[in-house]
């Protein structure tokens, strides 16, 4: 271990921040300043073990999940699924106040119990959603707003790939995040709604021309839609809650299953499987280059002793762990605004998380602070990423539509926040449960 100074220290975190900003590549970022940092440090044969780093970033059997789960998402889009999953929920969904726009949170939440990505949900429910919507007469900016939103529930409610990573690189059970992400992930999708009824309560014109109820008959053959996407998640989840298997083994049997029902729905076909394949390899690749510089930075700050320094001035500035959060809340809502999500976690999580650990926070419950805060990242401007997706999806207009769209919807995150702070049962209950 060497000696670094705290300014040192100060000045690489606001230069790992600034070099993303400009819209570098975050791999890039964070292996280049963790190169400079071992090389003048820690010397040269430090600097070499970058592929010792490497390897074992991604021989990680947790992380083998990641293209699991990126492909059973694949299949059960290409094969359909979700666009007869939509018209299922807007059956039951559109008498509410807000009419279709129930229907966007509440595929978006389905969804994202079998995808473990908030773009893929964005694009997804975008997809089959905005044609829904044209010549219905509802408010465009909410339209817009309930699928930008709804898809940040991609990352929150299991499984979530940002808890995988998180989990690898911070050695906690991805099975108590799967866990812990339930009930916030429910309750935050439950919060949406309310915050459309509400809307369309007070100006009844943004919800547009009141859809016809189908009838009772149509409803129910309809809900057999549900059945394969509701297959996949009891199949997954149940097997992992269960103790049956690791989440890695349950998302291969989501594969598995996904494909199955592809093929029982004649959607299987070479030409599919090869679509799914390219997409799974290129989202793959990004995540994995990404978590492999992570993991050598990680290391890096570890030989430096970076961590027990940060404790250790943390622990003697005698900041209660309320007053930790608010400073990270305020930290992440800025870092938001200029990184993307994952980026943002994995570039500070070797940072924060030692000093988190130090003040007796449960690393469960922060890993669902972190993915609401990185959840807000998706949604907050000028980079949130759910914003272009779903304005590259629209394909006309102007994104400051989508933007004015988010701005309730990021203020009942910020509740949920203050909620599973002053009450951590929210997150921390079901955890508690599976454990006996």
């Amino acid at each position: 271990m060497s000696d670094i100074s705290l300014l040192a220290v100060a000045l690489g975190f606001l230069l790992l921040i600034g070099l993303m900003s400009l819209g570098l590549h975050v791999a890039f970022v964070m292996f280049f300043l963790s190169l400079v940092g071992a090389v003048a440090y820690l010397g040269l044969p430090a600097a070499l073990e970058y592929g010792t780093q490497y390897w074992s970033a991604n021989n990680n059997f947790v992380l083998v999940s990641v293209p699991l789960f990126i492909l059973l998402g694949e299949l059960l889009v290409r094969g359909g699924f979700t666009d007869k999953m939509y018209r299922s929920l807007s059956d039951w969904l559109s008498p509410l106040p807000g009419g279709l726009l129930h229907s966007n949170i509440g595929a978006s939440a389905l969804f994202a119990a079998v995808s473990g990505s908030s773009v893929a949900t964005a694009a997804t429910i975008g997809t089959v959603a905005l044609p829904a919507f044209k010549q219905r007469g509802y408010n465009p900016r909410l339209v817009l707003g309930t699928i930008a939103a709804g898809a940040t529930l991609g990352i929150l409610i299991p499984p979530s790939i940002n808890m995988i990573i998180y989990g690898a690189m911070t050695n906690t059970s991805v099975g108590k995040l799967y866990a812990a992400g339930v009930v916030p992930g429910l309750l935050l999708t439950v919060l949406f709604m309310a915050v459309i009824a509400v809307a369309c309560l007070w100006k009844p014109a943004y919800a547009g021309t009141p859809e016809p109820t189908a009838p009772l008959g149509d409803k129910l053959r309809r809900l057999l839609d549900l059945v394969p996407p509701l297959l996949v998640i009891v199949l997954v989840m149940g097997s992992i809650y269960a103790g049956w298997a690791t989440p890695t083994e349950s998302a291969a049997l989501g594969v598995v299953v996904s494909a199955l029902l592809c093929a029982a729905f004649g959607r299987l076909t070479i030409r599919m499987l090869h679509e799914c394949f390219v997409t799974t390899l290129s989202i793959t690749a990004m995540i994995m280059l990404i978590a492999a510089a992570a993991f050598y930075l990680n290391f890096v700050l570890g030989m430096l002793g970076v961590p027990d320094m940060l404790t250790k001035f943390v622990v003697g500035l005698q900041a209660s762990p309320g007053q930790i959060i608010l400073i990270l809340t305020v930290l992440y809502l800025i870092l938001g605004c200029f990184l993307d999500a994952l980026a943002m976690v994995v570039g500070t999580i070797p940072i924060v998380f030692p000093i988190v650990v130090a003040l007796g926070i449960d690393p469960v419950w922060f890993g669902i602070f972190l993915v609401v805060m990185a959840e807000l990242a998706l949604i907050t401007p000028p980079v949130g990423m759910n914003l272009y997706v779903v304005q590259g999806v629209r394909g006309e207009g102007n994104i400051i539509d989508v933007i004015y769209g988010v701005t309730p919807f990021l203020v009942i995150m910020l509740l949920l926040v203050a909620l599973i702070w002053f009450f951590p049962g929210i997150a921390m209950w079901m955890p508690g449960l599976l454990a006996g």
